[in-house]
C-alpha cells in the first residue's frame, strides 16, 4: 500500500501543476463610454477643481521611487493653498498620477486607500523585505509543482503576494468608486514593443473588464523586471457589441501622418482591435517609459487634459515628474579593459530607460513651451490690430490662457541642499530592499527638493499673490515654471 501512496501523491501533484493558471481577465458584454475606470467617468471629490489642474508622475526604481513617491506625497499634504476662496492641501488638487514599476506601488496604493498611505504604507511595503518574501515563496518546495505549469510563473507569485500583503485583493472598481486622481499603471506590450496602460480605454479595445481585475497584478505588470520575473498575461478578445474607437483614431492611419504622434498612437490602438492578437504579454513599463511621462502627452495631445484646456476650465496646469533615477560615478572609461558580461548587461537595461525619460521630460517641456509661445503671440498680434487695424477681423482665441509648471524632482538636485551628498542617493541600488534609514532619507528627501524647485516656489507665489489679490509677481511670469 505504502508504495502505491508516494506514486499516487506525485500523480496527484502533478495534475495540480497542469490546473495552475494565471488570473484571466473577463471579457466585456457591453461597451459603455460613460463608465469604467476612465477620467472623465471619476467623481472629482468636493476639494478638486480643474482650475487648478495636477498631474503627479512616478518613475521607476524600485522601493527607492516608491520612497521618494511617498515623500512628495507627504509633501504635498503639508503644503497648504487656497483655490476660489477654499483653503485645502496641495494633494486635494491632484487629477492624475502616471506611474512605473517601483512608483507603481505608492501610486496605486494612494489610489486605493488614500490617507492611509500616510499610515500603513511604510510598514506594509516601504519597510518591508519585499524582495526576500518572494525569493521564499520562489524556493518553497510547495510552490514549485505550480511554477511548472506553463500558465504560472514567477511574476503570478508575485502578483499573489502583492495581493494579500499589500493591495487587500481590490479590484479596479475600488479605484473607480474613489473617484480622482486617476491612477495610470503603465507596462510595456512585449509584442508590440509600446507601452500599455490599464484603463478602460485599452480594456475596451481589448473587449475586457477592468472593473473585475486585480490591482495587484497591474502593479506586477508594471514592476516585472526583466530576467528577474516573467510577463504578466491578458487575452484580448473581440470587441463588445457597439464598440466605436475614440475621436482621435478616426482618420488618425492616413499613410501620409506617419511621423505624427496621433497615428503612432492609432497603430497601437489597432493591435488590441486585431483579434488575430488573442494574447497580451506584459512586462515592467520602464522598458517602454521608465518616468510615466507618455500617458499624461497623451492626455495632453489627445485626451481629458487636452478636452478641458479646450473647454478653458484648466486655469494652471501642474506637472510634477518624481525620477527616483540613479547615476553610478563612471568606472568604465578609465579603464583600457572592456566592460565584463554583467556590466554590459546591466547598461543595455538601463542606458535606454534613462536617455528616454529625459526625452520624456524635455517633451513635456518644449509642448507647454510651444502653448505659452501662441498665447503670446495671440495676444501681441490683438494688440497690434487693436492700434492700428482696429476693423480687421480678430484671430480665433483660445478658450483660456494655460499657466503651466513642469517641476521635476530628481536625486542630482540635492546638490543644493544644505547637508545633502547627491551621491549617496545615486548610488542606492534598486530593488525591493532597502534599510530603515535608507527609506528614511528617501522620505525626508522628497519634501526638500520639492521646496527647493524653481518652478514650485513660482508656483506657490502665484497662488498666494492671486489669494491676497496682488498683481502677479514680476519674477514669475507665465511660462516661468516650465524650465529650470
Amino acid at each position: 500500500m505504502r508504495r502505491l501512496l508516494f506514486p499516487a501523491m506525485i500523480a496527484i501533484l502533478l495534475l495540480v501543476a497542469g490546473c495552475a493558471h494565471y488570473q484571466v481577465n473577463e471579457q466585456s458584454r457591453e461597451f459603455d463610454r460613460e463608465t469604467g475606470y476612465r477620467f472623465d467617468a471619476l467623481d472629482p471629490g468636493p476639494g478638486n477643481t480643474d482650475s487648478l489642474f495636477v498631474c503627479l508622475m512616478f518613475s521607476g526604481g524600485g522601493t527607492r521611487a516608491s520612497a521618494l513617491s511617498y515623500g512628495i506625497m507627504k509633501a504635498l499634504k503639508e503644503t497648504a493653498i487656497i483655490v476660489d476662496g477654499e483653503e485645502k492641501s496641495l494633494l486635494d488638487e491632484v487629477d492624475c498620477i502616471s506611474s512605473v514599476s517601483g512608483g507603481s506601488f505608492t501610486a496605486a496604493y494612494y489610489g486605493l486607500f488614500r490617507e492611509n498611505l500616510f499610515l500603513d504604507f511604510r510598514p506594509e511595503f516601504l519597510e518591508r523585505n519585499i524582495q526576500g518574501m518572494l525569493a521564499a515563496r520562489l524556493f518553497n518546495p510547495g510552490n514549485w509543482f505550480r511554477l511548472a505549469s506553463p500558465y504560472f510563473s514567477r511574476i503570478d507569485m508575485a502578483a499573489e503576494l502583492y495581493n494579500r500583503e499589500i493591495f487587500k485583493d481590490a479590484r479596479f472598481s475600488q479605484l473607480e468608486h474613489n473617484g480622482r486622481p486617476l491612477v495610470t499603471l503603465n507596462a510595456t506590450n512585449l509584442g508590440t514593443e509600446r507601452r500599455f496602460e490599464f484603463t478602460q480605454e485599452y480594456f475596451d479595445a481589448m473587449g475586457s473588464r477592468l472593473d473585475s481585475y486585480p490591482v495587484s497584478r497591474a502593479v506586477a505588470a508594471s514592476s516585472a523586471f526583466p530576467y528577474l520575473l516573467t510577463p504578466i498575461s491578458l487575452r484580448n478578445y473581440p470587441v463588445a457589441p457597439g464598440y466605436t474607437e475614440p475621436w482621435w483614431y478616426m482618420g488618425a492611419l492616413e499613410p501620409e501622418d506617419w511621423t505624427a504622434r496621433r497615428y503612432n498612437a492609432a497603430r497601437n490602438l489597432g493591435v488590441y482591435l486585431d483579434e488575430g492578437n488573442k494574447y497580451i504579454h506584459l512586462m515592467d513599463g520602464g522598458l517602454s517609459d521608465n518616468i510615466g511621462a507618455r500617458a499624461v502627452l497623451d492626455a495632453y495631445d489627445r485626451g481629458f487634459i487636452r478636452t478641458r484646456i479646450n473647454q478653458g476650465a484648466i486655469d494652471k496646469l501642474v506637472l510634477i515628474v518624481v525620477n527616483a533615477r540613479t547615476k553610478s560615478v563612471d568606472a568604465i572609461s578609465a579603464g583600457e579593459k572592456p566592460p565584463g558580461f554583467f556590466t554590459v548587461a546591466a547598461k543595455t537595461a538601463t542606458v535606454a530607460m534613462d536617455n528616454y525619460s529625459y526625452d520624456s521630460v524635455a517633451g513635456l517641456r518644449e509642448e507647454l513651451y510651444s502653448r505659452v509661445q501662441s498665447q503670446k503671440d495671440e495676444q501681441a498680434c490683438i494688440e497690434l490690430l487693436s492700434g492700428h487695424c482696429p476693423d480687421a477681423p480678430r484671430p480665433v482665441a483660445f478658450a483660456a490662457g494655460v499657466d503651466p509648471y513642469v517641476i521635476e524632482i530628481n536625486f542630482e538636485a540635492a546638490a543644493l541642499i544644505p547637508d545633502e551628498d547627491p551621491r549617496y542617493y545615486l548610488d542606492l541600488p534598486t530593488s525591493f530592499k532597502l534599510t530603515a534609514e535608507q527609506v528614511d532619507r528617501l522620505v525626508n528627501i522628497g519634501p526638500k527638493l520639492l521646496k527647493a524647485s524653481p518652478q514650485f516656489k513660482c508656483l506657490l507665489k502665484v497662488l498666494n499673490a492671486e489669494t491676497q489679490g496682488l498683481p502677479r509677481p514680476e519674477d514669475c511670469p507665465i511660462g516661468s515654471g516650465i524650465f529650470p
